[in-house]
């Protein structure tokens, strides 16, 4: 009897928990999306003149597009001889996939063409640039592990429907993390990041 009582205990509390967590998720909506779903945004237009990897991006999958809080997706088009200027995330892994085109990748110690189809695994902390040494433009897509660096490229970045603002070296080192710890007055919850003097975005 008593062993009875103890597993409808059991039961009732495993039930609880799991109530518990679809309660905590139920804010995350799942999502199909076609190739031109999500949220288009446009670069600002660098003071400094440096070129940017594209001019516009689509965040499809983070907090504010759906409420995931695991995940982070996003796609832009690189046109041939743009580049993603050398950097590394250091709270988060993010994987690259190469959609379309060709990309020469410069990855920690790695270096090597990847293809249409081919993938780059970025662990944190690990330093990472690549260019379309193509002739097509090449369709990317990245995933991050955790949110947070999607507030950045939010910072450097304008909605689409709207005419693209300039943004100065200054402004662009207010909106990204610097020396290993985020800006929490401009992009709250943006993770860490560093580069040798230029960002992603």
């Amino acid at each position: 009897m008593l062993v009875a009582v103890m597993a409808v205990g059991l039961g009732s509390l495993e039930a609880q928990s799991m109530q518990g967590g679809a309660a905590a998720d139920s804010a995350v909506k799942p999502l199909l999306l076609e190739r031109n779903d999500g949220e288009l945004r446009t670069r600002r237009i660098r003071t400094d003149n440096k070129p940017v990897p594209a001019h516009q991006f689509m965040l499809k999958v983070s907090p504010k597009n759906n409420g995931s809080q695991h995940l982070v997706l996003g796609t832009e088009e690189l046109a041939p001889g743009a580049a993603i200027q050398k950097h590394r995330h250091l709270d988060q892994d993010e994987i690259l996939l190469i959609q379309s085109g060709t990309a020469h990748v410069w990855l920690g110690d790695q270096e090597r063409d990847v293809h249409a189809g081919g993938l780059a695994f970025i662990p944190s902390n690990t330093w990472i640039n690549l260019k379309d040494t193509g002739t097509e433009p090449i369709s990317l897509t990245f995933i991050f592990s955790a949110p947070g660096f999607e507030d950045t490229m939010r910072c450097n970045s304008g909605p689409a429907n709207e005419s693209p603002t300039q943004i100065t070296q200054e402004e662009r080192k207010k909106t990204a993390p610097t020396k290993g710890m985020p800006n929490t007055k401009t992009c709250k919850k943006s993770p860490r990041n560093e580069s040798t003097g230029d960002l992603t975005c």
